[in-house]
């Protein structure tokens, strides 16, 4: 069975709203025949990485840039997982209070550097997530999570 491997930072309720709409729309009864795994950034391993066909991220735009904790989850599945991953389709989420531009610029360089393919466009919000932001947020997980059915 295929998995999706979500992997969030989730120290808001705004960040805790994007996250569970990521989840719904993974988790949709339409989606059948996928793993969906969590994990928080900080526990997040090669091995989960390794395990996953595809990869959901979330972060906080904190200071100019993706959070510390998913930054620690690049700097840990790197080299592990470089060679093993190429291809795979991933997507993601950004909120911020008022820019979010390093945190993408961040996740895409990292995620390029891993050949990673983004297999839908990124949810960035800043301030509070309105219904827009958390159906954009629903479809991303849904559309993950649907490009790994068979």
């Amino acid at each position: 069975m295929p998995t999706l491997l979500i992997v969030h930072h989730t120290p808001s309720p705004h960040c805790q709203t994007m996250f569970e709409a990521v989840l719904s729309g993974a988790t949709a009864p339409e989606i059948e025949d996928v793993r969906v795994v969590r994990r928080a950034a900080l526990s997040a391993t090669a091995g989960d990485v390794l395990e996953a066909d595809g990869f959901l991220l979330g972060t906080p735009a904190n200071l100019g840039y993706m959070s510390g904790a998913l930054k620690h989850f690049f700097d840990q599945v790197y080299y592990p997982c470089l060679d093993s991953t190429r291809g795979r389709p991933f997507g993601y989420y950004v909120h911020g209070g008022s820019d979010v531009t390093g945190a993408v610029r961040g996740i895409e360089s990292v995620t390029k550097g891993l050949g990673w393919r983004r297999a839908a466009d990124a949810v960035t919000v800043t301030g509070e997530p309105g219904k827009d932001a958390v159906e954009r947020c629903w479809e991303l997980g849904a559309t993950l999570a649907a490009g790994l059915m068979d």
